[in-house]
């Protein structure tokens, strides 16, 4: 049998020069940060260091015992895409049209709450990635910016206003009035949040606007020394879109100031006093479903919101192919809670939604780098989208059907 071997040498600096390239040295201290992340799941690990532990408790905690939370992520991970080898394509397109116009991709930027605790440039950070993005953004009744300052810092955006229905309708038709003058295109009407759920990491935290001085949030805030200090350098935080004063920018009047009976002709009233799309987010029974189109709207949100509200609340992915059957093409049919990846937003298309809503996903970017970091988000999901549907051989969004995914058992 012939031994084979190899001749040994010294090896000579030209051998060794192409293994010794160390990397330039990244002095921009958020690039550096961003180029680690490869994933969502990145961007999140890197967000948990950057803000205290109150605020990351809010963020990216659910309600009760955080079941309905969990299942929103497995419903995610139990998709199966189904490609077709021989019909894979070089470049798919993602640009969609989204509320009859167009769309860089099936993805708006959902509503959340109290924006700036992740980092103090707040929603306008996201708003203007967002634009950059050529996606839809909408801000939150209780955001920390307010409505104009929104449409300032993106002009050109694709600006929506999420509406909590209070009680006394003439502040819902203010926040109607700004928005309309500030050049928002949609409304999208929130009908899960009549009362607020129970967030027991919150209640533990003593979690309040502006943040209330504990001893267990003094200690958190001490090990995030430049979150302090960006929080007391710029504007007091407040809920910006109630004018200063208000009993409804106090803490805690939430559940006694919202509307508690929201019903389908309160969608039938915001149609009636707006001149754009109308959305429906929260929407959890196929009965709803069709009574929210029946009213009017132009769009719904399957969404459980992100598991923060009813625990063990039904899961929008496994929703949507009810829903889908029984609109019957009448509506746009949206969801969220749970959409962390380009595939998770491909899945949700080819199941058969128009399209999905982030938020913790952008939160965690704004976290790890302000708007930058939201871009990054963005990039990311856009990046994935694009090779699952290479892979999928699905050259544009129209080309994603059910038979390109399902959902296992397990």
């Amino acid at each position: 049998m012939t031994q084979l071997s190899s001749r040994r040498q010294v090896p000579r600096w030209r051998d060794l020069e192409p293994f010794l390239r160390p990397r330039p040295l990244e002095r921009d201290v958020v690039r550096r940060r961003l180029a680690r992340c490869l994933s969502v799941d990145d961007v999140e690990r890197l967000a948990r260091r950057r803000v205290p532990g109150a605020v990351w408790d809010y963020v990216a905690g659910g309600s009760d015992s955080e079941i309905a939370m969990r299942r929103n992520r497995d419903a995610f991970d139990r998709v199966e895409l189904r490609p077709t080898a021989f019909s894979q394509v070089a470049e798919p397109e993602l640009a969609t049209t989204l509320l009859g116009r167009p769309a860089a991709a099936p993805i708006a930027l959902a509503p959340t709450g109290y924006t700036r605790l992740g980092h103090h440039t707040g929603e306008r950070a996201v708003a203007a990635a967002a634009e950059r993005a050529g996606l839809p953004y909408t801000l939150s009744t209780y955001a920390t910016t307010s409505i104009t300052d929104v449409a300032r810092a993106a002009p050109g955006g694709r600006n929506w206003f999420q509406v909590y229905l209070m009680k006394d309708r003439a502040v819902t038709g203010a926040h109607l009035d700004e928005a309309r003058a500030q050049g928002f295109e949609a409304l999208v009407l929130t009908i899960d949040t009549t009362v607020t759920g129970m967030k027991r990491k919150d209640k533990l935290n003593g979690f309040a606007i502006p943040p209330q001085l504990t001893a267990r949030t003094m200690a958190g805030m001490a090990r995030h020394p430049r979150w302090v200090a960006d929080i007391l350098t710029t504007e007091p935080l407040s809920f910006a879109t109630f004018p200063a004063g208000s009993e409804y920018a106090r803490w805690g009047m939430s559940n006694q100031l919202r509307e508690q009976q929201i019903r389908p002709a309160d969608v039938t009233w915001l149609r009636e006093r707006w001149d754009g799309p109308v959305v429906v987010k929260g929407v959890q029974s196929v009965g709803d479903a069709v009574a929210a189109v029946d009213a009017g709207a132009d769009a719904i949100v399957l969404s459980n919101h992100g598991g923060r509200q009813l625990d063990r609340a039904p899961v929008p992915l496994e929703l949507l192919p009810q829903v889908v059957e029984a609109v019957s093409g009448r509506t746009e049919v949206w969801l969220d809670s749970g959409v962390r990846s380009g595939g998770d937003v491909v899945a949700a298309v080819a199941l058969g939604a128009t399209g999905v809503m982030v938020g913790r996903a952008y939160l965690y970017g704004l976290m790890v780098g302000g708007e930058r970091g939201v871009t990054h988000v963005l990039d990311l999901l856009a990046e994935e989208m694009r090779r699952a549907m290479c892979m999928l051989g699905t050259p544009t969004i129209a080309d994603l059907t059910p038979e390109h995914a399902r959902l296992r058992d397990r």
